[in-house]
């Protein structure tokens, strides 16, 4: 993920698109300009379906605009932007797709309510929340894994708040050195979350006994819990980084999960195999942008471009013009 407080740019008012949700319902959003696109989306199921009755409240009319995606035309690309006001960054940048942070990425402090509550729920732009960074579900020790679990709750239930459409989380690290232990860890965190706002696992770049940073340890904790309701985002940036190849990292994450909801589309400032999370605006990097489109084709999946502000709006604008059908 890129640093920093963002969100995701919004839409416009003469784009059409349309979804089918869940085979059943049909949902129009008008977005920015004059494209018309209709996805087709399998029903997304969330965690909800565990919840347990401890008297929290269940988020209701939850944006779908991710899940099992039929690319039938256009993809949704968006950006991460700052998050003190997301739909005017969103609408900035020309993003069909929005992502920011509800609280201090670096803290363990839970999201406040937001003055602009209302509006993120009013509003068509499909929202995504990263949690923060620090959050280690699979940790040993239980100052970390403890207060993970707790912040990751809050994170979930602040983003029921807005209407969310995910909540995208690193995948951590088994600082015991027992990667079986991790997954478990892992298992019963998800088994603890009571929310219905889906979450989603991102790949990480580096880290030594991570949960998500190279493709063969992705399998082997889906495997614990790919039927727990979680989606999957793929980072561009943190593949490449972990030494793992794009040009068909989209199939062999298919092959293992079955499924990606979400792209990170990030250019990488260090060379393939450093384990370095540094995002790069397309270009400027040493991933040849002509593969990450490549990726964004194969996954059909909404993508955020999590690059730097300055060239963000031109990021999108790329892969829209290489994208589109």
């Amino acid at each position: 993920m890129c640093g920093g407080f963002f969100v995701p740019p919004g839409l416009s008012a003469e784009r059409e698109i349309n979804f089918t949700l869940g085979a059943q319902r049909e949902t129009t959003f008008t977005l920015g300009a004059q494209r018309e696109t209709t996805f087709t989306l399998a029903g997304v199921a969330g965690l909800g379906g565990r919840r347990r009755a401890r008297g929290r409240r269940r988020a209701r009319g939850r944006r779908r605009a991710s899940g099992h995606l039929t690319r039938l035309a256009d993809v949704l690309i968006g950006s991460h932007v700052r998050n003190d006001d997301p739909l005017a960054a969103a609408q900035a940048d020309g993003a069909d797709v929005v992502q920011f942070f509800l609280s201090n990425p670096q803290s363990w402090k839970k999201p406040q309510p937001r003055d602009d509550a209302e509006a993120l729920k009013a509003s068509s732009v499909p929202l995504y929340v990263h949690a923060p960074y620090l959050i280690n579900v699979a940790s040993a020790n239980n100052r970390v894994r403890i207060p993970s679990r707790k912040i990751l709750q809050d994170t979930c239930d602040a983003a029921a708040e807005i209407n969310a459409t995910a909540v995208i989380v690193h995948g951590g690290h088994a600082d015991d050195n027992d990667m079986e232990a991790g997954f478990e860890r892992w298992v019963k965190a998800l088994d603890y979350l009571e929310t219905d706002v889906q979450v989603y696992l991102e790949n990480t770049a580096g880290g030594d006994h991570a949960m998500a940073r190279h493709f063969d340890t992705i399998g082997r904790l889906w495997d614990r819990i790919g039927d727990k309701g979680i989606g999957f985002c793929l980072d561009t940036c943190h593949a490449w980084a972990a030494g793992e190849a794009l040009i068909d990292a989209v199939d062999r994450i298919k092959a293992l999960t079955g499924r990606i909801d979400l792209v990170h589309c990030n250019d990488s400032r260090d060379a393939a195999g450093s384990g370095a999370d540094r995002h790069a605006n397309f270009g400027t990097g040493q991933i040849d942008p002509d593969l990450l489109v490549t990726v964004v084709k194969a996954a059909a999946a909404p993508v955020i471009c999590e690059t730097a502000d300055e060239g963000r709006k031109d990021d999108i604008a790329f892969l829209r013009e290489h994208t589109k059908s």
